[in-house]
């Protein structure tokens, strides 16, 4: 059958025939070189590893990779689609004489017990749709985890027919309602986490189980921190005097101010690595690391008096 839809594939950069390994290594590929941690700041590369992340969720599962085959960008309608084309061929078949019900034999009967209600419709439970829904959340929030409220339009089974399909539904078996969900979004996330709430999806049909929710995680870019992987870091500005002489300045970390000892003779740009005070490993313990980079702050408007001890350092210095 040919791709109706073959965005996916050139988001991945590769042909509708790619084998699951050749899907999997272009997703790597591209994954590292449009990653928020190596584009710092560049709103296009972001938008990249979205789409990159968007096409290999899709592709790498067979059974959506088929939906999107089939359908394009209406995949995730195509439970939905392929019930109304039972329920066409259901009606073209009432509608040429055929009866499940008509005295012609045991074949009706027969068909009758496997495929049909005893109210009419196809019988079978069918597990919800699986929901998917993009959530953004701060550096902060990330690292100390945080409560959401999202509200979404989910696709029921039409209360008035029980998803058979009436008047009420204009045949489809299906309205959409507003629901309102608390998600609880976990320390540790990046971008492009996904967090899976167990049966918050679309409901399911003649008993079947609820399906997913799954949340999408973005981060929103931070000015003070760059963050990679589970380390983060951070310009400290240390002045000019504690750079040479040594002493102690605060650092801001998402968990509180720490004192940072900075020996005499600190070069500018030095990194200090402070252990765990990084973001939390998302489901496990520990954190990452904090790496302090040292701005020196050169003093401004400098008095007669300061001006005349920077000349005798600076004859002092030639004299060594």
């Amino acid at each position: 059958m040919p791709v109706v839809d073959d965005r996916y594939y050139k988001e991945l950069e590769i042909s509708t025939d790619a084998s699951d390994k050749q899907i999997k290594q272009a997703y790597r590929k591209l994954a590292r070189k449009y990653h928020p941690d190596v584009n710092s700041g560049d709103k296009a590369a972001e938008d990249k590893f979205k789409k990159v992340n968007e096409a290999y969720e899709v592709l790498s599962d067979p059974g959506k990779r088929m939906k999107y085959d089939r359908y394009g960008k209406q995949w995730q309608d195509a439970d939905r689609f392929e019930q109304q084309r039972g329920q066409r061929r259901y009606t073209r078949q009432q509608s040429s004489g055929f009866n499940s019900r008509d005295a012609t034999g045991g074949f009706g009967s027969i068909f009758d017990d496997l495929f049909m209600g005893r109210k009419g419709g196809f019988r079978g439970s069918r597990r919800g749709q699986d929901v998917q829904h993009p959530i953004e959340v701060t550096l902060k929030e990330a690292f100390s985890g945080t409560n959401k409220v999202i509200q979404l339009q989910m696709e029921e089974p039409c209360p008035s027919c029980s998803g058979k399909g009436c008047y009420a539904c204009n045949g489809l078996g299906i309205t959409r309602q507003a629901h309102r969900f608390e998600v609880r979004v976990p320390a540790g996330v990046k971008n492009g986490s996904k967090v899976r709430m167990a049966g918050k999806g679309g409901p399911g049909y003649d008993g079947g189980k609820t399906g997913d929710l799954y949340l999408i995680v973005s981060v929103k870019a931070n000015s003070f921190y760059q963050r990679k992987g589970d380390n983060l870091q951070t310009d400290v500005p240390v002045p000019l005097t504690t750079a040479m002489l040594g002493g102690e300045v605060k650092v801001a970390t998402l968990d509180g101010d720490i004192e940072l000892k900075v020996p005499a003779l600190t070069q500018n740009g030095k990194i200090f690595r402070l252990f765990g005070k990084g973001m939390p490993h998302l489901g496990k313990s520990g954190h990452g690391d904090l790496l302090a980079k040292v701005k020196v702050v050169l003093p401004q408007n400098l008095t007669d008096d300061e001006k005349k001890l920077f000349e005798d350092l600076k004859k002092l210095q030639k004299d060594v």
